[in-house]
């Protein structure tokens, strides 16, 4: 089976080995950096330019995991198609071009998906589960002791779009810093409302890369290994990335070079997120909203 996640920074596709009552192995992967926050208009229409790579790049997919023996492919779209006021015309285009069945996900069934996957990744034991995940177009966020969150919701915080119209605006870094909290604390009563959390979990590519600076596993030690991000070591790390060219970013461990310049607004949400909340550390869940999506799926089988 494929799973094709059509992202804000990236599509990906990944090939897995699937059935129901088993953990999804992955086979394959195939990923292009879209960036498709960055083909955005000034009326937040995806251009020509983004449509079109957004189609080649979908049809390459469904070539890949055609090759790879899939029966079957999911295929959707967060914030970036999902924000763009063309989304409707975007979609119908890369349906009707690629035969595949592209949909758009809501922000809040991003961020229960995401927790889906986290609690069957950590399992009943971890209790009651804070799960958050920062994204290039949204940080989603969502808490519960289920298997669905009582609160899941979706915030315009992800690392591309904060760079594109923040930090590549001018703004300074400390604007940044109040905007993204602000935004942050009006969610937090909600969140907050049935208690601390027994576990708080990180996911995706942000958070992985931060931890990787901060001196977590690489990747090649295998997903088993247990990494955390802490905040002591993310805090002056912000600091340090306020006076980094993304060249030197793209030289940190885990960075890769082009997701380097969106480093910076990804570690200002992370520590907002981790201040607010008070958390001291984030454990790194290898499992996100690609494997909630296949194992919603395998569920209503």
């Amino acid at each position: 089976m494929g799973v094709l996640d059509i992202g804000s920074n990236t599509g990906h596709l990944l090939v897995v080995d699937a059935f129901r009552g088993g953990p999804p192995v992955p086979a394959h992967s195939y990923k292009e950096p879209l960036r498709l926050t960055e083909h955005l208009d000034g009326d937040q229409a995806i251009s020509e330019d983004g449509i079109s790579r957004l189609i080649k790049y979908v049809i390459e997919a469904k070539g890949e995991a055609e090759d790879k023996g899939c029966t079957q492919i999911l295929a959707f779209a967060t914030s970036a198609v999902r924000d763009a006021v063309n989304v409707d015309d975007v979609i119908a285009r890369v349906n009707e071009a690629s035969g595949i069945d592209l949909e758009v996900l809501a922000g809040d069934d991003e961020a229960r998906l995401t927790f889906l996957a986290v609690r069957r990744w950590f399992g009943w034991s971890a209790g009651r589960l804070g799960v958050f995940d920062i994204g290039g177009g949204s940080l989603e966020l969502a808490v519960g002791s289920d298997e669905i969150p009582e609160v899941a919701t979706s915030l315009p915080l992800g690392a591309g779009r904060l760079t594109r119209e923040w930090l590549d605006a001018d703004f300074t870094p400390a604007e940044l810093r109040l905007h993204i909290r602000s935004s942050i604390a009006d969610e937090a009563g909600a969140i907050l409302r049935g208690g601390a959390f027994d576990r708080a979990v990180a996911t995706s590519k942000t958070f992985r890369s931060l931890a990787r600076i901060c001196g977590a596993a690489a990747s090649s030690e295998g997903q088993y290994v247990r990494r955390v991000l802490r905040r002591r070591d993310l805090s002056p790390l912000v600091e340090q990335l306020t006076h980094m060219r993304p060249d030197d970013i793209a030289d940190l461990p885990g960075v890769s070079a082009d997701r380097a310049d969106q480093i910076h607004a990804g570690a200002i949400v992370a520590e907002a997120t981790m201040d607010l909340f008070d958390l001291p550390e984030l454990e790194i869940c290898p499992w996100a909203l690609r494997e909630g999506v296949l194992l919603e799926h395998l569920d209503h089988l």
